[in-house]
């Protein structure tokens, strides 16, 4: 969809977040006199009333609008199917599930959905006769660091790169501008919204999100519709149902196998040609360094020089709540893996540290995920104590004991009462890991959120923690 077919239909805004607030400013960049309806909690209309001029007092129930200085209805109940079929056009924000029965019904009877990141596709993708390129990337983890090592590799090359989307910059907040390469981060909210693009990056493909998507099968459908858009796709190779299900990909290109990008005896190797040691990258585990193999492979399919870039990911700024060590406190590593949303980032993470005696703080939101693999594997390498905590964490405690996994297990009630026990279990030269393994929603905005109150609990201080660097263009 492209921004003309909105100017004179009937268009509501669902959702204030990041990418609600870039949609409406985008809309107000073009359309400045248009009427708009925005659906939103309490909380993101008093945020927007603070930044812009004052509302109205309230015309019913849930409703702070119109206001005649910006022509914008608030709506601070959630719509129904009713309210939804009023618009001809709805922009929904990602957190917000395409299988929402209201959303199916307002379909059923006319109403169209889009998002900002396919407005942004609509008015760039190569089909428009854009020029832009774009190197879309998702998976179930890694994506980010993914994307943003794409971005690094191809500013050291001295390429004009823009780094937004599902990162932390919506699309649409460089709207109009222009870079020679788009790198792009996509969630699985949102690559069924992605237009042509020249590059597909698929770096790893498990089970998340399934409140969102419902079964584990739509959420690997919905994944892979980047792979239906992308004119050259990049997959990895040691993920055999990843393998499977893009084997009929006319251009797929793979990534660590042995005779493409991987790692062997602790090198980066471009096929039997080592091109940089590991040793001495800032990268932390075996899972980042896969990450680093995708992102060489991707610049290289872009037609540029990825062993003349290699070097420059000595160079590279890890991102926060990524492994990142915190310090010692109490003779205690503290570790902040917050981003970790999935069973599988946890194992990631564990394995970075074998060796070393690790309590490991895991739990968070519960969307159902499977945590027998998971299991399975701490049975065979118990770390020295598990803490679980939040939504999921009696569920996991749980599934750990049925698997007999034999260190110390304690369900503990808040974040702050497992950072205290992590503190009082932990030996000398012990490793206190939060990697949860599950989202934070149950307690906190967001993993940001979690991971600094994490630090700050743990006697650092949180608001230094930085945000992710090199966003936007450059």
């Amino acid at each position: 969809m492209r921004f003309a077919e909105l100017e004179h239909a009937d268009v509501a805004i669902w959702g204030h977040g990041r990418e609600g607030h870039s949609a409406l400013a985008a809309l107000r960049r073009r359309f400045p006199d248009k009427p708009l309806t925005l659906y939103c909690s309490v909380a993101e209309a008093a945020a927007l009333r603070e930044a812009s001029v004052p509302f109205p007092a309230s015309k019913g129930p849930g409703r702070e609008g119109p206001d005649p200085a910006v022509r914008l209805a608030i709506h601070t109940e959630p719509p129904d199917a009713e309210a939804l079929s009023s618009h001809a056009i709805v922009i929904k924000s990602p957190g917000i599930s395409a299988y929402k029965p209201e959303i199916l019904a307002a379909r059923a009877r006319g109403t169209r959905f889009t998002s900002g990141t396919a407005l942004w596709f609509g008015e760039n993708a190569s089909d428009q006769g854009s020029n832009a390129r774009v190197v879309a990337v998702t998976g179930t983890k890694g994506k980010s660091t993914t994307t943003a090592l794409i971005a690094h590799l191809a500013r050291n090359l001295g390429v004009r790169t823009a780094l937004a989307g599902n990162i932390g910059l919506p699309l649409l907040d460089l709207d109009g501008q222009r870079a020679d390469l788009w790198a792009i981060e996509l969630s699985s909210f949102q690559t069924g919204e992605a237009g042509p693009l020249e590059l597909g990056v698929v770096v790893s493909l498990g089970e998340e999100h399934l409140d969102w998507h419902g079964t584990r099968e739509r959420y690997v459908a919905d994944k892979l519709k980047l792979a239906d858009v992308s004119r050259t796709l990049l997959v990895d190779a040691r993920t055999p149902l990843l393998m499977e299900r893009t084997a009929q990909h006319p251009h797929r290109a793979t990534f660590d196998d042995l005779s493409g990008w991987h790692i062997a005896d602790g090198a980066i190797r471009r096929g039997g040609e080592p091109v940089i040691e590991l040793r001495g990258l800032p990268l932390h585990g075996a899972h980042n360094a896969r990450n680093a193999c995708a992102a060489l492979a991707a610049i290289e399919l872009l037609g540029f020089d990825a062993r003349v870039a290699a070097p420059s990911l000595r160079d590279f700024q890890p991102l926060p709540h990524r492994l990142t060590s915190l310090g010692v406190r109490g003779g205690i590593e503290w570790i902040d893996d917050s981003i970790s949303t999935t069973p599988d980032a946890a194992l990631g993470a564990l394995e970075s540290l074998r060796g070393r005696a690790v309590t490991l703080i895991l739990g968070g939101f519960d969307r159902g995920l499977d945590w027998t693999g998971f299991a399975r594997e701490l049975a065979l390498r118990p770390p020295h104590a598990v803490l679980v905590q939040g939504a999921a964490g009696p569920r996991i405690a749980h599934t750990l004991r049925g698997a007999n996994v034999t260190c110390a297990i304690e369900e503990t009630p808040s974040l702050a009462y497992a950072v205290a026990r992590a503190q009082a279990l932990t030996p000398a030269d012990g490793v206190v890991l939060l990697s949860p393994g599950a989202p934070s929603f149950d307690q906190f905005r967001d993993y940001a959120e979690r991971g600094r109150t994490f630090a700050r609990l743990a006697g650092f201080d949180g608001d230094v923690i930085g945000e992710i660097g090199g966003l936007g263009i450059a």
